[in-house]
């Protein structure tokens, strides 16, 4: 009986961690894009996707995640996060994010998007290095 509940909290502890569903740390230089397949080495403008059962999916850059969400099933998808460009490595909520696309901030695959946790970020980058701002679903639109 002993061992039985000794298995069953085993089990139940087993199923809470695989259940996770959180933001994983990219490895940078190690892990790659699951669109194109390059290693992800940009600390500024990668991203990453959570599944609803906890499934992570990384990409070397914003556009690449808005590429592959024109193949996956986007109701399986719980967050969706991109490097904030002034925090390098620090994920931030894509959906509430402001990106720019600026001609003098160019991004792994080409697209010179980036994003920020708050519009006023942006705003300020904009000021500086110039280009466009959108909220998530105008950048979706947009790509």
């Amino acid at each position: 009986m002993k061992t039985l509940k000794t298995l069953s909290l085993v089990t139940l502890l087993w199923l809470c961690y695989s259940c996770n569903v959180s933001p994983q740390a990219i490895n940078y230089g190690a892990d790659g894009c699951h669109y194109c397949k390059m290693t992800i080495v940009d600390k500024i403008h990668a991203a990453e996707i959570v599944t609803k059962k906890g499934k992570i999916y990384t990409f070397d850059a914003s556009e690449c995640m808005i590429n592959f969400l024109k193949e996956f099933d986007t109701s399986e998808i719980k967050l969706y996060l991109s490097n904030n460009y002034n925090k390098p490595e620090a994920l931030i909520d894509a959906t509430k994010a402001t990106f720019l696309i600026s001609q003098n901030i160019p991004s792994p695959m080409g697209a010179y998007l980036s994003a920020f946790k708050t519009k006023n970020e942006a705003l300020a980058v904009q000021s500086e290095k110039g280009g466009t701002l959108y909220s998530w679903q105008e950048l979706l639109n947009h790509l």
